[in-house]
């Protein structure tokens, strides 16, 4: 096909046409050229076989390379188990270190001679045990002021200990915090605990219970209420305050003033709800009627012929007082109508008084040493026997499982008894004769629990033990040695299951105890 080209026409002429032929191609060069674009596709090839080539070498096939992957992530999970239980041995070996005793830095040669220090000088005598122990090496030395001082402290010290002491301590408070939740609590408790063992108290020296309002005079009274968190105490200086216990503050709740009328012995009433406080030389006594805030003084009793009303006991009855009277007498009487309703006698002066378990039977303690067992319903003599070796009866009191009797001695001696060989026999042999008061035992007081049984003389300092029951033994941490806490005791009581003890000293205070046996208040 040829292509037409137009050209302009000339003036006057007409239009003209010219055709241009295509250029010819020489099929050598072309078939050249073909062969080239062919090599140049065939080294392309060449090129992607290489590519593959090398990725076979270096990373394999891809059923090596899955296997491979699968083997390096199997040996990187065992290098991090390695690793892991490298890091358990070492903080194991670290506690173990912890736990071996510190190498010292300094060793002095001198230090392990064996030098006899002498225990006669005024300043070490209190740490010998016998007086044949005159010298002692000083390695012993030292473990005695250390056992001595551990004594004194209550324990070793929080900066003594070590860390694994600390931490175990640390376990032991948040028990202790578990078992003074009764502190957050108040009303009736029902509990169980396990017998309590003998030989070291576990106890703990609190505020003392009256630390808001100290007596001015020496306290004679101390009384825990029966079913709230409250203590009453009285003495000479004619107060009578409640107080709170915490164990941490033990604030004042009321504090009643009775003029002219210094306080011999106070009680709460059987229902907690009033309280009987009675003086030295008075015939007259006080009622406090706690719900209504009142005090009523009693002025005459109907049917009473005597000059004062000093000693008296709450029946377990709760409507009478037993009222001791001169020459042997005591009398019941109705707080109904404030009147003798009945009265016994003894031969020889009454020297204390307590009621059985159940309220049925009477034990009397004369001054004599002999001992009455009355029927309470009959009025009658139903036993009587002398306390075993005593010349002069200071005090008497009762168990409230019903087991035992003990009596208190002029000489300090007091008999433990078997209740029932009391009932039964006319000659009962003591359990346990405990001599550990060299003064007049005044005062007996059995726990809730029937476990321990205190006993006190208000005639010499810190003269007051707490006998373990169950083993007959004197615990023998308490009160703590070389160090006046007690005091001259008048009066000891425990709370209504036995968390807390306190007692009414000479110097106007009542020292609080917590014991850490028991969890209840």
């Amino acid at each position: 096909m040829e292509d037409v080209i137009k050209l302009p026409a000339a003036p006057g002429d007409g239009t003209q046409t010219k055709k241009r032929s295509r250029p010819k191609v020489d099929p050598e060069e072309e078939e050249k050229l073909r062969q080239q674009n062919l090599k140049k596709l065939a080294v392309l090839g060449e090129e992607d076989g290489t590519v593959k080539r090398l990725e076979s070498l270096v990373f394999g096939t891809e059923d090596q390379l899955l296997e491979r992957l699968v083997e390096e992530d199997e040996k990187l999970t065992g290098d991090l188990l390695f690793e892991e239980d490298r890091d358990e041995e070492e903080e194991e070996e670290e506690a173990h270190q912890e736990l071996q005793p510190r190498q010292d830095a300094w060793v002095d040669e001198d230090d392990e001679l064996e030098e006899e220090v002498d225990m006669t000088h005024r300043y070490r005598r209190n740490l010998m045990k016998g007086e044949a122990e005159t010298t002692m090496s000083k390695q012993k030395l030292h473990q005695r002021m250390r056992e001595q001082f551990q004594k004194s402290m209550g324990g070793t010290p929080s900066w003594a200990e070590s860390s694994n002491q600390r931490k175990k301590k640390a376990d032991d408070d948040d028990e202790d915090d578990d078992e003074d939740d009764l502190l957050r609590r108040t009303g009736n408790f029902v509990a169980s605990s396990e017998s309590l063992p003998g030989g070291i108290l576990r106890v703990k020296k609190c505020l003392p219970a009256n630390s808001a309002r100290p007596s001015e005079d020496r306290l004679t009274t101390v009384q825990f209420h029966s079913s709230a968190q409250v203590i009453l105490t009285a003495g000479l200086d004619q107060s009578l305050s409640l107080f709170q216990v915490d164990g941490k503050t033990n604030p004042k709740i009321q504090s009643i003033h009775l003029e002219r009328f210094p306080i011999h012995k106070a009680q709460f009433s059987l229902d907690g709800e009033m309280v009987i406080a009675t003086s030295l030389k008075n015939k007259m006594f006080y009622l406090y009627d706690m719900m209504d805030g009142r005090v009523v003084p009693v002025h005459s009793i109907r049917g009473l012929n005597e000059a004062r009303v000093k000693e008296f006991c709450v029946c377990p009855d709760g409507g009478e007082l037993l009222l001791t009277g001169t020459n042997g007498y005591l009398h019941l009487l109705t707080l109904k109508t404030n009147e003798v309703i009945r009265s016994l006698k003894i031969n020889g002066d009454v020297s204390g008084v307590a009621f059985s378990h159940d309220g049925r039977k009477l034990f009397v303690n004369s001054e004599e040493g002999e001992v009455c067992v009355w029927d309470v319903r009959n009025s009658q003599c139903i036993n009587r026997f002398s306390d075993d070796g005593c010349v002069r009866g200071t005090s008497i009191a009762t168990s409230r499982n019903g087991r035992y009797l003990a009596c208190g001695s002029q000489s300090g001696v007091v008999n433990i008894y078997s209740q029932e060989a009391c009932l039964n026999s006319a000659n009962p042999k003591p359990l346990k004769a405990v001599m550990n008061l060299l003064t007049s035992a005044t005062s007996l007081t059995f726990n809730p629990s029937s476990e321990i049984l205190a006993i006190a003389s208000r005639v010499e300092d810190e003269a007051m033990r707490l006998v373990h029951l169950s083993s007959l033994t004197v615990f023998s941490n308490f009160p703590v040695a070389k160090r006046k806490v007690v005091y001259r005791t008048s009066c000891l009581d425990f709370s209504p299951h036995s968390g807390f003890f306190s007692l009414a000293n000479n110097k106007g205070h009542a020292p609080l105890f917590r014991l850490l046996h028991y969890k209840d208040f």
